[in-house]
């Protein structure tokens, strides 16, 4: 896949509790930094209002090769049903970010979506520097999501379901 191709990770799981008990998880900076080997963890910018679409968020990544931070406008805050995010420039995003939180057979189906671009990144650089290989990056890439996305969703279950969630 080609980044032009907007490159998206997805994955769902399903949890064993009401959406309202799996909502507070999902908006936890530090219940999603737990989980995830990239995201470390993230901090309103104006704490002191509440949390709603047009909030921002500062948000610290790392991996083995760098580390960085982003801002993030909130783009979807509908408590119990979906937290969604831009990643930099809302209008041209170098990501889109989105859980979903749908009522399923007495519990909750629990999406994570993620989709590369279409402004600039690290992505965007890497596969300016190294235009050959732009499919494997972004293979690669979506692989990493994936991996991290199916890691938070499972930690998310294990806490939901009252549990202390794998390590």
């Amino acid at each position: 896949m080609r980044f032009v191709d907007d490159p998206t990770a997805e994955t769902a799981v399903h949890i064993e509790a009401p959406p309202s008990a799996v909502w507070p998880f999902v908006t936890d900076f530090d219940v999603l930094a737990r989980f995830s080997d990239e995201f470390q963890g993230g901090a309103w910018l104006d704490p002191s209002t509440s949390p709603g679409v047009g909030a921002r968020f500062r948000g610290h990544n790392e991996n083995p090769w760098a580390a960085w931070d982003v801002t993030c406008t909130v783009t979807d805050w509908e408590p119990g049903r979906a937290f969604g995010w831009l990643v930099e420039n809302p209008d041209a995003p170098a990501a889109d970010w989105r859980f979903t939180l749908d009522a399923e057979e007495g519990g909750t189906r629990l999406g994570y979506r993620a989709r590369m671009g279409p402004g600039p990144s690290g992505v965007t650089l890497f596969i300016a520097e190294h235009h050959d290989a732009e499919e494997r990056i972004v293979d690669d890439r979506l692989a990493t999501w994936t991996a991290n996305m199916e890691a938070t969703l499972h930690g998310i279950r294990g806490l939901a379901e009252g549990g202390p969630g794998p390590d």
